[in-house]
This record gives C-alpha cells, sequence and structure tokens, in this order.
C-alpha cells in the first residue's frame, strides 16, 4: 500500500468511527438514570398538559428509533438541541464555554509537552541521582490526583498566603480602568489551575520520553555517531531528539480532547467556567442535549487528532510509508 491509500484508509476508518461514535453518543445518556422533564417541570407545580408541552419541545415524545434518526439529521446540519437548563442552543453554549477552556488547557498542555520532554531527555541522557530524581518526580507527577493538587495550591497560596484569588475567571463586580487591568486580573486567576494542570501532565511526557530516549540510545546509529566523534550535544540534537519524539505525537494526538473538554476536576476546585465544569453541572441536571454536545465534540476531534498523528508519523518517520 503507497503512501495515498494509507492516507485513504485512515480518513474511511476515522468516518466510520466518527459514525459510531454519534450513534453511541445518543444511546449513552438515554441511560442514565432520572427524567429530565420531571426535574425540569417539578410535576406538581405544573399540569400534564404542561408536561406534554416539554416533552414535545424536546421532541422526548416520539420513540426511540425516531429521536435517533431527528438526532443524526439534526447533527449533520449543525442543530445540536436546546439545553433544558440554560435555554439557549447547545452549540453556542458549548462554543463559548470551549474558549474558556482553551484559554487555559491549552498553554497548561503546552507548557507541561515542553518541560515534560526536557525532564524526559535530561534524565535519560544523565543517568546517576539526575536520572533517580527526575524519575521519582515524574512518577509522583503522574499519580497524583488532580484534584488534591488544585486543593493544596488553593489552600497554600489562595487561603493561607493570599496571593492569588480563589475561584472564577475574573473578580466579580470589578470596573477594569482598561483592558490591560481587565487581562492582569484574568492572568491572577488563571496561575493556580493552570500550575495544577501543568505538575499533574508534564509527569506522563517526562516518563514517556524517557524510556524512548533509553531506546534510542541503544542503537547501532547512536554507537556508530559516538565512534565518528559527534559531540554529545550534536548527538542529542541531530539523533535522539526527532528519533524519541514520536511517542509523544500519540499522547497529544490523546490529550487533544483534554483541550475540548477541559479537566472537570481543576475547573470544578477552582470555579473556572469552561467545559469541565459545564459537564458537572450538565451531569448534576440530567441536562442530555448538553452533555451529548460536549461527548460529540471530544470524540470528534480526539479522532482526527489521532488522524492528523497518524498521518504525521507517516511524514516523520520514513518506515510507516512502506
Amino acid at each position: 500500500m503507497g503512501l495515498r491509500g494509507y492516507f485513504l484508509v485512515r480518513w474511511a476508518q476515522s468516518a466510520v468511527t466518527a459514525f459510531l461514535v454519534i450513534s453511541f453518543n445518543f444511546f449513552l445518556f438515554r441511560v442514565l438514570p432520572g427524567d429530565p422533564v420531571r426535574l425540569l417541570t417539578r410535576e406538581w407545580l405544573f399540569d400534564p398538559e404542561t408536561r406534554l408541552g416539554l416533552l414535545r419541545l424536546y421532541g422526548l415524545d416520539k420513540p426511540l428509533y425516531m429521536q435517533y434518526l431527528i438526532y443524526i439529521w439534526n447533527i449533520f446540519r449543525g442543530d445540536w438541541g436546546l439545553s433544558f437548563v440554560y435555554r439557549v442552543n447547545v452549540l453556542n453554549l458549548v462554543l463559548e464555554r470551549l474558549l474558556n477552556t482553551v484559554l487555559l488547557v491549552g498553554p497548561a498542555l503546552v507548557l507541561a509537552i515542553v518541560v515534560g520532554v526536557g525532564l524526559g531527555l535530561l534524565c535519560a541522557s544523565k543517568g546517576g541521582k539526575v536520572d533517580a530524581t527526575g524519575l521519582a518526580f515524574s512518577a509522583l507527577s503522574w499519580a497524583a490526583p488532580t484534584f488534591w493538587v488544585g486543593m493544596i495550591l488553593l489552600m497554600a497560596f489562595s487561603v493561607i498566603l493570599r496571593l492569588f484569588p480563589i475561584s472564577g475567571m475574573t473578580t466579580m463586580g470589578v470596573t477594569y480602568a482598561s483592558s490591560v487591568d481587565r487581562v492582569l486580573d484574568m492572568v491572577s486567576h488563571m496561575i493556580l489551575p493552570l500550575a495544577t494542570l501543568i505538575l499533574v501532565l508534564l509527569g506522563e511526557y517526562a516518563l514517556i520520553m524517557r524510556e524512548s530516549v533509553i531506546g534510542v540510545l541503544g542503537e547501532d546509529y547512536i554507537l556508530t555517531a559516538k565512534a565518528k566523534g559527534a559531540s554529545r550535544s550534536r548527538i542529542l540534537r541531530r539523533y535522539v531528539l526527532p528519533n524519541s519524539i514520536l511517542p509523544i505525537i500519540s499522547i497529544i494526538a490523546i490529550r487533544m480532547g483534554l483541550v475540548v473538554s477541559g479537566t472537570i476536576q481543576v475547573e470544578t476546585v477552582f470555579g473556572w467556567p469552561g467545559m469541565g465544569l459545564l459537564i458537572f453541572d450538565s451531569l448534576l441536571m440530567r441536562d442530555y442535549p448538553v452533555l451529548q454536545g460536549i461527548f460529540l465534540l471530544v470524540c470528534l476531534v480526539v479522532i482526527f487528532a489521532n488522524l492528523a498523528a497518524d498521518l504525521l508519523y507517516a511524514y516523520v518517520d520514513p518506515r510507516v510509508k512502506y
């Protein structure tokens, strides 16, 4: 199979997977316990006709197979439904919260990747006490519960030292003198959740990078480069890093879903109004359309991020082409 055929096969596989995810997305939230309309109407306050009107409004009065067909049709024409709780279009609500999440999680992912890859490369190339210390820190970072790290930072820097705000994205009720003041206030709210995400994410990248570098250092071409008198820095930069970074590409593709969904624990602990907090609130309220919209968006991003990673693999690693 040539490179073009490989691309076409991967595109087809991704399209089929996306359709299966859309179907699974519909049925997944229908099996959750609880009646969303009953929660909304509080039957002791509304008569049966009002409740029936809400059922018709949200399309819940139709048979399940009809709901499924309507759902598939609406998805492909861009109508993701109406939120039970917020009474707004789901797509508009999700995109509004998505911007807040990307603002927080995007820089956290970039910094975690850079620091984690650098730490893994340093540990594998130095060895000894540097490797042992870096390995212990990376393992602790990977194993630490996200909410626990967030609570520790919140208690230390917000409650005890009072250096940063406790929660939210901006200070409520404040009139800013300029856009610069607004940005500075937002940055002060962002520092602790950003630090939490970096601390809990970098360990994974460091451990994977370390193992990858150790494997590459044992290859014959590294020994050949050393025999030719290549400097250590040149070997690391020219041979080790490009060949060790390949597993990180797959991890980055998987983590792209994090950019969309945010982290429920971090956004809940710090009250950051992003996708993670929206997921948490929607689960409590049985807001099916919002949950479906978020789940669908996350899955589609992960699917096509993995597709992009596979295509990038074929470009970076010549072995994939054959």
